[in-house]
């Protein structure tokens, strides 16, 4: 990356993630739809339980936007041992992440959720929904790890399949497990967090057969580098930051509502579906951002560090 031309190399890493993201979009519009077919109150408790479920997403991108950039900028200054160890530490930090937000959110849940509601049927659905999607809160976690080690190496196109893959099966497993088609059981709402996670699992099957038969430029050993607090602290110094910021509008939707839901349930509902909606209006500046970073980590490195 840091030889190739700026604006090729900026298009070549962006478009991918644009095209990935705008696919993901179309998935949180789809298993709104799905969901909403399902009754009233399921989309409303899918609606409360969104601004946690974003939250995971939070955390666990926001770390590895952090480790995004340590490994793209060492792997600029030609220093492998550093960005394989940061990759690695990466790893099982976001795992960690993943594990305790599983076991905060699934029991935070049915309190959190009595904020917005006094409905015991909205309640019941919004937990049940909770309980299998966070189950692979460190599934989601360890593949955005995935994610962002092969960006910083410049492997965008593997990427953008990768998520195709889970987006895609998510895609065409929630009406099947919502409704029971074929051999499976009718599941509901339940139906439609197996579906995610799922989808979210065969993305991590997808990115470790590439972690095998790929050539990546760093070695990856669980053992090197875990306790390096030197590139914790670089990880974290960034990625807590775009953590906060992808967490914010959590916050908002929470606030709305609380407001909302004082009127009626159908307010929430409608507010659920616009914030499905929305990130496909975003994914062009988003994606271009977020193909940018690994590559301007890479190309304003020094010739060589000491990490």
């Amino acid at each position: 990356m840091k030889t190739k031309p700026i604006l090729p190399l900026v298009l070549s890493m962006s478009l991918p993630m644009v095209l990935s993201m705008m696919v993901s979009s179309l998935y949180n519009i789809v298993d709104s739809y799905y969901v909403a077919k399902i009754s009233e109150d399921a989309m409303t408790a899918l609606s409360l339980v969104y601004p946690v479920q974003n939250l995971i997403n939070a955390v666990t991108i926001g770390f590895s936007i952090g480790a995004n950039a340590v490994i793209a900028y060492h792997l600029g200054a030609q220093d492998t041992r550093a960005a394989g160890a940061a990759a690695a530490q990466s790893l099982v930090y976001n795992a960690l992440h993943g594990a305790v937000l599983t076991v905060g959110c699934i029991a935070v849940m049915p309190w959190f959720l009595g904020l917005f509601t006094d409905d015991p049927q909205i309640i019941s659905l919004g937990v049940r929904y909770s309980r299998i999607a966070f189950s692979f809160a460190v599934v989601v976690a360890v593949t955005m790890s995935m994610e962002k080690i092969f960006q910083a190496a410049g492997r965008m196109m593997l990427t953008m399949v990768c998520m195709l893959t889970g987006c895609i099966s998510n895609i065409l497993l929630d009406p099947v497990l919502i409704f029971g088609w074929g051999p499976f059981p009718k599941m509901g709402i339940e139906g439609a967090a197996l579906a995610t996670g799922i989808g979210q699992t065969l993305s991590l099957l997808v990115y470790l057969v590439c972690f095998r038969v790929s050539r990546l430029p760093m070695e990856i050993r669980p053992r090197r580098g875990i306790f390096d607090l030197r590139l914790a602290k670089k990880m974290y110094s960034v990625g807590i930051p775009a953590a906060l910021n992808l967490a914010l509008p959590s916050l908002l939707i929470s606030c709305l509502n609380i407001i909302l839901a004082v009127f009626s349930p159908v307010y929430v509902l409608v507010l659920g579906f616009i914030t499905s909606c929305k990130p496909s209006c975003t994914c062009p500046p988003t994606g271009s951002f977020r193909g940018c970073a690994p590559s301007s980590a890479t190309t304003t490195a020094p010739g060589r560090t000491s990490g």
